[in-house]
């Protein structure tokens, strides 16, 4: 089971910030839905306090993290190190999806490096962290960043952009709405 804490403390907060990957886990209440995993790199995830995280969160191909939390706000946020010492760390708590304009989104923003693709920050508050053994996960060379998502968001441009967000970003696989889905309709 691993040791629980319920709160972040200062060692783990040095273990998330040493680390260059983070997955984060999310699932619809319907028996049928899919769970979502997805992995997350650059400088985006940032430890608010012992009991509240966020990340900035880019567009992508889909938008399963805000669809699952704005239904039923699980969220779980998984480091593990693959240099040094074995470790993996979770982050157990309730999330939401924090969209441009608001007045959260304007106390986040100075936290992050916001760039024209930043669909929104995704808060966690942590209510459980997990420390345990990650003697099973393999040793890997940290080699650097990659710079795709960048160059396909500016050759998408603003307008293109927007227009992605329409047609991919809106709903889960499972036809859940997301938060740009729902603050679509209200225009």
């Amino acid at each position: 089971m691993g040791k629980l804490h319920d709160s972040i403390k200062p060692a783990h907060q040095t273990f998330i910030e040493q680390q260059h990957i983070f997955f984060v886990a999310t699932a619809p209440l319907s028996a049928d839905g899919r769970v979502n995993v997805s992995p997350k790199g650059l400088d985006c995830f940032r430890v608010l306090s012992e009991h509240r995280v966020a990340y900035m969160d880019l567009i992508s191909s889909g938008n399963e993290t805000s669809a699952h939390t704005r239904e039923n706000g699980r969220i779980t946020i998984m480091f593990c190190s693959f240099e040094g010492a074995p470790n993996i760390l979770r982050l157990y708590g309730k999330g939401h999806a924090v969209l441009p304009g608001s007045p959260e989104w304007e106390e986040l923003a100075p936290h992050f490096t916001v760039y024209p693709s930043t669909r929104q920050f995704i808060v966690a508050d942590i209510d459980l962290v997990q420390t345990s053994c990650g003697f099973g996960v393999p040793l890997f060379e940290y080699a650097g960043e990659r710079d795709i998502h960048f160059d396909w968001a500016e050759k998408k441009g603003a307008d293109g952009l927007q227009q992605y967000i329409q047609e991919k970003n809106l709903s889960s696989l499972d036809g859940l709405p997301t938060d740009l889905g729902i603050a679509g309709n209200n225009d």
